[in-house]
């Protein structure tokens, strides 16, 4: 269908269109218009990507004159293949309406393990090794030397994409990593190399938050993109803590002892040079001297990560004169690194901020702020000069690089916290120095400085204000959307106590009372009885699960549960997992039903789906804290307090139900779908911790439903299952349509929208 939205005509290419769909392309045009930034929650299920994706590329095609590039981030490799094929969908429709005009190059933008097509290169198990392959074989030196002579093994790919010079594009279409890796196949081109030559020209990139977050990734493939963009955080919840990590660097023991082997091998390359090829490390001192740390553009096969600092706190200035010869510099590192050994070998935890930390290493090694800064940028000359290619290997220097960079380079929002043991196995030895931000607007101001409009999204942005304040901005628009249903196919409840009337908590001093685990494992029991096909579980942590499955088995409930229904359980293994998952579909597939146990902020959490008979009811046991005495965690509620004024409270709860809201948010994935949630935990009945849920949630969640026992749980969930068992009237009663179609559109006029939603 297509529509007007004031002075844009939307190509939408389903024929109904729900009405909070309609209202979120409204909000989302004003932004746009406004050219500022906006927090938009929407339910799950509601069509969120396709309404994004189709607003936005209609306004693109309604204002050629201003073309607006689109640069949409997922979380997943997963969520990228999904967003590709809905794009797809649409552009085929366009083109049918609006014939070559509505012609657009979108592509997806991966990791080389993703999109790689030698063999050879493959055969690496992770990404750090597929992409020091890749550059064994595509290096300048290396390609110089296959040159001269032909025993030189190099990549096929990457030569006829070389060869191809300009006339290396892709024509308009939309592409996902198979297409790419396809097309490479097909022409002898190396997909990687093609993609990111393709990004600059492109009208949509799909790629993962790290590439415009991490400015390590964002400064080698994001730093071309044109400010006329549209940046959308897609599942958003989470920014935050993506934001905190990009700029957080761990160093343990065998970060060290790796670091001095590669010191060792990096002064063996030296004294190579010097004997064989003196005037190549000269030639780099000359250049450091006039202050250009970098030899121009690197040809794209050289390019390594970049400066781990954010691109306006780089210093655009020479090399300090101490580190600008190779011995000298590393010297310098082998210092550093000593004195980071002496560190770790303490018996208490220490925390300091980094000015302090810095004029420590003054004191003790030497090293001022301004030769820390450079280490980044200087490693990074080093290694082109000795033509390192097996950078996998050098993953130890590089990270105590990265730390010393960034602590040369902020003086707050930083802490640097040394740690003798883990605080859950104190008896093992295992110091670390974490170097973690506390500040997430640190990390994403770029980005709200450098595009025209942000639009953070997801189905779980509750409490909604809080982000502006965390991420230090101002939206333009901050929306809550609902969900309008014709049924009442959500049925959360909030369960306070077992049928023996003793209240149920995860809190600490209750979470190991056997009352506590026996009524969890009755509520279970009785509800794998009535609720057909497949049950979710969620626990707030692995330990807690593996104690409590191991409560039940001892006392026999499990097996009691198991002749009901097939359990299946989330480890930490990700191989493990996924054969559970895919077994426990097998069990609900054909008929025998299952349970699955899972774990909040899992990885099954945050992105697997459990729609229609997969998950019809999901049970989350307890409230999702983080570990509070985490040191770090308590670092960053400090600075939290003293710099945004938010209070410890308001951020463990906001964080602990927004995890809780992602858990049970996974059984609703469309309007026809039904499924029930029960909050198991006394803590939810609470007004301050529940007004936190989004408002979707919220609006089902009725007065008689906030403080039940197992067995009044029990009978509202045969009740809604009876309900839900009757004919479905999909597009509503002409009173409440929730399916509008072309005509109603043209009927209606935006009050009335405005009215449906409230």
């Amino acid at each position: 269908m297509k529509f007007q939205i004031e002075d844009v005509t939307v190509y939408f290419p389903y024929d109904h269109i729900y009405p909070e769909q309609y209202a979120y392309m409204l909000e989302l045009k004003r932004s746009l218009d406004a050219k500022g930034h906006c927090l938009l929650e929407m339910p799950t299920g509601t069509g969120k990507t396709i309404a994004l994706l189709s607003l936005i590329t209609s306004y693109t095609l309604s204002k050629p004159q201003t073309p607006l590039k689109l640069i949409y981030c997922t979380r997943t490799v997963h969520e990228m293949e999904k967003t590709l094929a809905e794009l797809k969908l649409l552009h085929d429709y366009q083109l049918r309406h609006l014939g070559p005009q509505a012609k657009i190059l979108a592509l997806g933008l991966s990791s080389r393990k993703n999109l790689c097509v030698n063999s050879t290169v493959l055969a690496a198990e992770n990404r750090d090794s597929v992409d020091a392959a890749c550059r064994k074989l595509t290096a300048t030196w290396v390609r110089a030397l296959a040159a001269e002579s032909p025993d030189v093994p190099t990549c096929d790919f990457f030569e006829q994409f070389d060869k191809a010079g300009p006339a290396a594009v892709l024509p308009p279409g939309v592409y996902t990593l198979q297409d790419l890796r396809a097309v490479g196949k097909e022409k002898g081109w190396c997909p990687y190399f093609l993609a990111r030559h393709m990004v600059q020209f492109a009208n949509v990139i799909v790629y993962s938050y790290q590439y415009l977050l991490d400015p390590k990734v964002a400064g080698i493939i994001s730093k071309e993109m044109q400010k006329e963009s549209v940046v959308v955080f897609d599942e958003a919840h989470n920014i935050d803590n993506v934001c905190i990590e990009a700029l957080s660097v761990s160093v343990r023991r065998q970060t060290l002892e790796g670091a001095r082997r590669n010191l060792n091998k990096m002064r063996q390359e030296i004294d190579r040079f010097k004997a064989t090829d003196a005037g190549r490390l000269r030639a780099e001192y000359n250049r450091l001297v006039d202050g250009l740390a970098q030899r121009g553009n690197l040809p794209i096969s050289d390019t390594w990560l970049a400066n781990p600092a954010l691109p306006d706190d780089i210093l655009k200035e020479a090399v300090p004169g101490n580190i600008r010869r190779a011995e000298h510099f590393l010297h310098v590192l082998r210092r550093l690194v000593q004195y980071l050994e002496g560190r770790l070998e303490t018996e208490n935890v220490e925390k300091e901020g980094p000015i302090g930390f810095v004029s420590s290493i003054m004191t003790h090694a030497g090293i001022d702020q301004k030769t820390l800064k450079f280490c980044y940028d200087r490693l990074h000359s080093l290694m082109l000069t000795l033509e390192i290619t097996d950078t996998d290997e050098f993953l130890h220097i590089q990270t105590i690089c990265d730390f010393a960079t960034l602590v040369g380079t902020y003086a707050r929002g930083f802490s640097i916290i040394i740690e003798p043991f883990d605080e859950r196995m104190p008896h093992i030895p295992d110091p670390v120095l974490q170097l973690s931000c506390h500040d997430a607007s640190l990390a994403i101001k770029p980005v709200f400085d450098r595009f025209q409009s942000v639009v953070i999204t997801s189905g779980t942005l509750s409490p909604i204000d809080l982000y502006p304040r965390l991420l230090n901005f101002n939206p333009v628009v901050s929306r809550s959307f609902t969900m309008s249903l014709t049924r009442d196919c959500i049925c959360p409840m909030v369960l306070t106590r077992g049928s023996d009337q003793l209240p149920v908590s995860t809190k600490f001093d209750m979470r190991s009372d056997l009352g506590v685990v026996r009524n969890y494992g009755r509520l279970l029991l009785e509800m794998v009885s009535v609720v057909p096909d497949g049950i979710v579980c969620f626990f707030v942590s692995y330990s807690y699960m593996d104690g409590i499955v191991n409560s039940w088995n001892e006392t026999g409930i499990l097996k009691e549960i198991m002749q009901h229904k097939l359990v299946f359980i989330e480890t930490q293994d990700v191989v493990e997992t996924t054969l559970a998952l895919d077994n426990y579909r097998k069990a609900c597939d054909c008929g025998r039903g299952a349970v699955f146990f899972s774990v909040a902020r899992g990885k099954v959490a945050e992105g697997i789906d459990f729609d229609r008979h997969y998950g019809r009811l999901v049970i989350m046991f307890g409230v999702p804290f983080q570990y509070t005495l985490s040191k770090i965690l308590l670092a960053r509620l400090e600075y939290l307090r003293d710099t945004f004024q938010i209070k410890e409270g308001d951020f463990l709860t906001f964080d602990a139900l927004r995890q809780a809201a992602q858990c049970v948010g996974r059984v609703i994935r469309s309007k026809a779908d039904y499924g029930m949630m029960i909050f198991a935990d006394k803590r939810y009945s609470r007004h301050d911790k529940r007004s936190k849920l989004p408002g979707w949630i919220l609006s089902h969640l009725r007065d008689a439903h906030l403080n039940l026992s197992t067995d009044m749980a029990l009978h509202i969930a045969r009740e809604f299952l009876r309900k839900m068992a009757q004919p479905y009237d999909k597009a509503g009663s002409s009173g409440r349509k929730t399916l509008l179609s072309q005509e109603d559109l043209e009927k209606m006029s935006d009050r009335i929208v405005e009215e449906m939603l409230y």
